[in-house]
């Protein structure tokens, strides 16, 4: 059974850093693409950033370029979300997503977390 386990949301002020971690098991991990999607009230699922099986290769949504940066450990079965500079509008659920493909921004990984919050205060 795939598991995707989000980790290190809560509640920061606009200005600070946040790393979100997200746990998976029960998949080849070293073979799988990651991503990361937030979610914010009453807004549609947006893409934050992917990377590839081996870290060579990251996307970003270009709102997001230069304050969040991806990341992954293949052998801890890791994939990290450093976000610095917070601003409010960042407030949302983030959700971590694999697939054994490419997917970059389109959403429909295969498989998803359950998601951290993250709420940014002015």
């Amino acid at each position: 059974q795939v598991q995707l386990v989000e980790s290190g949301g809560g509640l920061v002020q606009a200005g600070d850093s946040l790393t979100l971690s997200c746990a998976a098991s029960g998949l080849v991990f070293s073979r799988c693409a990651m991503g990361w999607f937030r979610q914010a009230p009453g807004k549609e699922r947006e893409f934050v950033a992917a990377i590839i099986w081996n870290g060579v290769t990251t996307s970003y949504a270009d709102s997001l370029k230069g304050r969040f940066t991806i990341s992954r450990d293949n052998a801890k079965n890791m994939v990290y979300l450093q976000m610095n500079s917070l601003k409010p509008e960042d407030t949302a659920v983030y959700y971590c997503a694999a697939d054994s493909s490419w997917k970059a921004a389109m959403d429909d990984y295969e498989y998803w977390g359950q998601g951290t919050q993250v709420t940014v205060s002015s």
